[in-house]
């Protein structure tokens, strides 16, 4: 049974390292959004680390819900529902904001949807602004993050065919490590980034692992190791520039290659869509943009603000679920793993 949100919908996300609250009208306007980066938290670490994570979730989440509210101009009672992530991620965070969206869906007698973290990027393209029209099912999407890297033929709310993932390592991931063996701060990726601007990207041969086989499988831990032997034969701190670029180019050849492979996987695919954190890097981007120019296809990129964790695409895929009438009971317990096969089709509720 469709249902239709009778008013805003709160999302909140708290899966890993980004705590964030975001204010939805039903027809996908954004009323308000706020989130707190925990980069400065766990950058002494060198990475997250998921105690610390959890507790700057529980003291910063109520207050960020308390914000988007205030900027919003509406009161609990007003909402047509709350979502929460309520996986996979981090289970202490997880748990944060799962509690906070179902006590407010408790005390005020509103409808609780608990998002699948995967499925909120499969869906962010569909958000209403972000293009003329929104995507037609079935899309392909290339989720790339620091914890995920699939290949994934989205044919409908809730159906979602996994076309390849990768063998070891998620991309993010290989970014983050390759940035620390190159003596830059965490998270390593924009600085890779930045740093592969001044390089040459020929001058010193990186493998790129995958490029040319069958299916749209990836692997990351090759080229990683060759990059702790090209940091370690460095003879000149300009070399270091050389070692980013060559890393960048090397990835950015493989999700080339990999999308070109998916696409001829699903005929019939509407549109390119690349989210995750590390579709916020320009040369991926630039890479796949070629491929979905020569399939004739667009490719959508959400805006930087949309491709790493944030609450407007939780609010999102709340307000999408919902209409389809999927919602979830308040001992919905949040998990750890949470793969996208496993989620409802469409008209089937969640009991």
């Amino acid at each position: 049974m469709d249902m239709e949100p009778k008013g805003p919908m709160l999302g909140l996300e708290s899966s890993c390292d980004e705590t964030a609250a975001a204010l939805l009208a039903p027809d996908g306007r954004v009323l308000a959004e706020a989130l707190l980066s925990q980069v400065a938290e766990h950058a002494r670490f060198g990475g997250v680390v998921p105690e610390v994570a959890a507790r700057a979730h529980l003291h910063h989440m109520p207050r960020l819900a308390a914000r988007v509210f205030a900027e919003a101009g509406i009161t609990p009672s007003e909402l047509g529902g709350v979502a929460a992530t309520s996986g996979p991620g981090l289970i202490g965070g997880l748990i944060v904001g799962a509690s906070l969206g179902k006590g407010l869906a408790l005390a005020h007698g509103l409808p609780f949807v608990a998002v699948n973290h995967l499925e909120a990027h499969a869906l962010t393209p569909r958000l209403p602004g972000l293009l003329p029209e929104a995507p037609a099912f079935p899309y392909l999407l290339l989720l790339l993050s620091g914890g995920h890297c699939q290949c994934v033929a989205v044919e409908g709310l809730g159906r979602y065919r996994r076309l390849g993932s990768t063998l070891d390592d998620a991309v993010g991931e290989a970014f983050d490590k390759s940035a620390k063996l190159l003596g830059l701060p965490w998270p390593g990726g924009p600085h890779l980034e930045r740093l592969a601007a001044s390089g040459d990207p020929k001058r010193i041969p990186l493998p790129r692992p995958m490029l040319g086989r069958p299916g749209c499988d990836f692997s990351f831990s090759g080229l990683k190791t060759a990059v702790a032997q090209a940091v370690g034969k460095l003879t000149d701190e300009a070399g270091k520039a050389d070692i980013a670029a060559a890393f960048q180019a090397s990835v950015s050849a493989v999700m080339a290659d990999r999308a070109r492979n998916a696409l001829g996987m699903m005929p019939g695919a509407t549109a390119l869509v690349v989210s995750g954190g590390v579709a916020a890097n320009g040369g991926v981007r630039e890479a796949l943009r070629g491929v979905a120019e020569r399939a004739g296809l667009p490719l959508i990129a959400p805006p930087i603000r949309l491709c790493t964790d944030n609450a407007v695409m939780v609010a999102w895929a709340g307000i999408e679920r919902l209409r389809a009438g999927l919602t979830d009971p308040v001992d919905h317990a949040p998990r750890p793993r949470w793969p996208l096969a496993e989620l409802s089709p469409a008209g089937e509720r969640i009991s």
